[in-house]
């Protein structure tokens, strides 16, 4: 028998305006002023430390949060060492209490957590911004705040706080809630676990997960996230010569680490198609996200891949653009959640084009970025990859693959009734349509690990990162009616929480 709902509901329009109001005073501000500052991951800032800026984001929201005055709310910011007694990337952790509501509706028997989640730490700027953009310049055009974090997901923290206000605000009952905001997790999260370690027994009996670092398929509903990719990192190198050579000298008899590159590449992908050739690195799609893949595909059609800015050139009078890998809406679903694929990510050992002289290079590096189906091994696959890629190189070559970095996908647990029920509601009470699914391309290490800690919670995966948002990539934006829209959202989820 499914657990009672709570029988005084929430008032949507009441929710929605105090949450607008909360956006339009203090979050965007603070928003804005948390994109100026190039608080990178510690996998593109060594020296983040030093550098004090991951600190200085990380202060800024908790003192936002302090100023807040949240009744019953605690928060503290949490520094751990690592085994060298060196200092990890610090977490912002707070806790609220369950409360009764107002009108006498009791604390939840269930005395179940609910886990919110963020992180503050960003990807470096990339190249190509508008010229009127910037990655630490924040601008808001068109209903949008650009500029790098804000939407993946400087914005977390503040949305959450937001959630609670509006249900204090309505004097709502809700379960005990806690939070935990990281600042690695664009590094992989690699010091994530030995935090919930720690924390293990504050989090408590966790019964619902809200993420708020993932995407949407438009602008027009909720979505929530049903599976992540994994990923698997590295550094693969090529080297024939200890220095360069003049290529008229020697090209003909010393061969191309390029080529050798392309060959060792070969073994992997299928350049033609694009299908990773390892049969370990794919696995069997659930039938169920098959069907929520043609559902969703019905209500996004070809704005599945669309989306994208694609290149395009001038070809006898028309305009001509590059295409997708496919156009059938179902397949670019799966291709981009449930399907393995390389991508090369940078490159060393290159002069730029202005200094490129007639010299054969004696080495050839590629970073790697293998994105895995949700239910593949990622440190399995990466050992896999070193093997596959360094052995028998061609004319003996020196060929290494360092890796950088794994972390394995997850596929959702199955959805309990009231939290079905809870999130249909909310999407038509804030948006005026059904809850969509969805699976993402990108990788959220902490959800793996909390599915194994808590295999019996409910998980809305969820976020802002609709099309052309553009994480990671030049002109990220913030869509701010959208984030106020899941804000409120995720306030009415928490209150029906039985």
């Amino acid at each position: 028998m499914n657990a009672r709902l709570p029988t005084s509901p929430l008032d949507a329009q009441a929710l929605q305006s105090h949450v607008e109001a909360a956006w339009s005073s203090t979050i965007v501000p603070e928003l804005q002023r948390y994109i100026e500052v190039p608080a990178k991951s510690p996998a593109f800032d060594p020296d983040w430390a030093s550098h004090g800026l991951l600190e200085r984001v990380l202060q800024s929201a908790a003192d936002w949060v302090a100023a807040q005055k949240v009744e019953g709310l605690t928060l503290e910011v949490i520094r751990l060492n690592d085994a060298h007694g060196l200092p990890r990337t610090p977490v912002l952790f707070f806790e609220l209490p369950a409360s009764a509501g107002k009108d006498g509706t009791p604390v939840p028997a269930s005395g179940q957590t609910v886990l919110m989640y963020g992180h503050l730490d960003k990807q470096p700027e990339f190249t190509g911004w508008r010229s009127d953009l910037g990655p630490w310049t924040p601008k808001i055009d068109d209903g949008k705040l650009y500029g790098r974090g804000g939407a993946d997901d400087g914005y977390a923290v503040y949305a959450s706080i937001a959630a609670i206000q509006a249900l204090k605000a309505q004097g709502a009952a809700h379960p005990r809630i806690v939070g935990l905001v990281e600042t690695c997790e664009e590094s992989g999260s690699g010091d994530l676990l030995p935090y919930v370690d720690a924390l293990r027994t504050r989090l408590g009996d966790v019964g619902l997960v809200i993420c708020l670092d993932s995407g949407a398929g438009n602008y027009d509903q909720l979505w929530l996230t049903t599976s992540l990719r994994g990923m698997a990192s590295g550094v693969l190198k090529v080297e024939v010569l200890t220095e360069g050579i003049h290529s008229g000298d020697a090209s003909g008899l010393v061969p191309s680490s390029f080529r050798i590159m392309r060959q060792v590449l070969d073994r992997l992908e299928d350049s033609a198609t694009g299908r990773l050739l390892p049969a370990s690195f794919h696995c069997e799609v659930p039938a169920e996200r098959i069907e929520q893949a043609r559902a969703t595909a019905a209500i996004l059609g070809d704005e599945i891949y669309k989306r994208f800015p694609w290149a395009h050139h001038d070809c006898g009078g028309s305009t001509v653009f590059a295409l997708p890998t496919t156009t059938d809406p179902v397949d670019a679903l799966l291709n981009r959640t449930w399907r393995p694929t390389l991508s090369v990510t940078g490159a060393e050992g290159f002069p730029t084009l202005q200094n490129a002289g007639n010299v054969l290079r004696p080495y050839t590096a590629f970073k790697l970025s293998l994105r895995l189906p949700p239910l593949v091994d990622a440190p399995q696959a990466v050992q896999e990859l070193k093997a596959l890629l360094e052995d028998n190189a061609p004319y003996q070559a020196r060929v290494t693959f360092e890796g950088g970095g794994a972390a394995s996908g997850w596929n959702a647990p199955a959805t309990s009734p009231w939290f079905e029920q809870a999130l249909q509601d909310a999407s038509q009470a804030h948006f005026g349509a059904g809850c969509g699914t969805i699976g993402q391309g990108g990788t959220i290490p902490l959800m793996n690990m909390l599915s194994k800690g808590f295999p019996t919670a409910q998980m809305m995966v969820c976020g802002v990162l609709g099309p052309k948002s553009n994480a990671h990539g030049p002109n990220e934006f913030l869509h701010l009616d959208y984030a106020q829209r899941l804000t409120a959202s995720v306030a009415q989820v928490i209150a029906r929480m039985p």
